[in-house]
């Protein structure tokens, strides 16, 4: 298990001192930091990042919509992504912003037509993500817009980098996210409509995926509208807790965004 921080001017690779739900720090030169002393980076240089759309069962069903034959795969930009602890810009003229807890997994080794039997051997470890999507802005569940996925720091990753060995059952994995210190979302990885292993062999099917690649495998129910200076965390079992604040247009020194067609 290990991360990435700032710390004195430097990166350096870190690992958790003491228990997940409140971990100091060590780095790789022994010291060791309270985790709001350092700035946090994702866990690792993430490549072509997958994100899933509907993903799980109850999830579809809270914004009725029905399965789709395919998955719902679109991309993301790197410049999407921040890290644990990091602030996540809510525009000011948005009515519906809210989380999304979400398993990520990590490619460890090139994958290109690989079958569902052989593909986990394709995965180097896992990590936690909370991807924020804007509801305002989506056109349809079968286009998500740009802006609705692909904001700046819309994406926050880590705390930690975990080893797949390390996962007893990665299809047994409880997920929850509170707001503000209340439980929101509460889901269990063998809930996903299409899982990880298929995943894999479906995108690998036409594309080859690479290490540092991440599929981000979706959200299950229980999202709910987000304002500023909300505190969210995501926490999966055996993969710590992801904080993240929300903030206005204010705050980040920017005016307020006019509504595009």
């Amino acid at each position: 298990m290990r991360g990435r921080v700032a710390y004195a001017g430097a990166i350096h690779e870190a690992r958790p001192e003491g228990p997940l739900e409140n971990a100091r720090v060590r780095l790789a030169d022994g010291r060791v930091r309270e985790e709001h002393e350092v700035v946090w980076l994702a866990p690792f240089e993430p490549g072509t990042i997958f994100a899933l759309g509907l993903n799980y069962a109850e999830h579809a069903k809270e914004l009725q919509f029905t399965k789709q034959e395919e998955p719902l795969v679109f991309l993301k930009g790197p410049g999407s992504v921040i890290g644990h602890r990091g602030v996540t810009r809510r525009p000011a003229d948005v009515t519906f912003m809210h989380y999304e807890c979400e398993l990520a997994v990590v490619i460890g080794r090139t994958a290109q037509n690989v079958k569902r039997e052989d593909a986990m051997q394709h995965v180097a470890g896992y990590t936690i993500a909370n991807d924020y999507a804007i509801r305002d802005y989506l056109e349809n569940y079968y286009r998500p817009n740009l802006r609705v996925k692909n904001r700046d720091g819309g994406t926050v990753l880590g705390p930690w980098f975990v080893d797949a060995a390390d996962i007893a059952d990665v299809n047994a994995l409880e997920l929850r996210t509170w707001v503000n210190g209340e439980l929101k979302q509460h889901g269990n990885t063998r809930d996903l409509v299409t899982g990880i292993a298929e995943l894999i062999e479906y995108l690998s099917g036409f594309m080859t995926l690479a290490p540092g690649d991440v599929i981000l495998t979706g959200t299950p129910e229980g999202v709910v509208n987000v304002n500023a200076g909300d505190e969210v965390i995501c926490e999966i079992d055996g993969l710590g807790r992801l904080v993240n604040t929300i903030a206005s247009d204010a705050e980040f020194g920017r005016a307020p965004q006019t509504q595009q067609t």
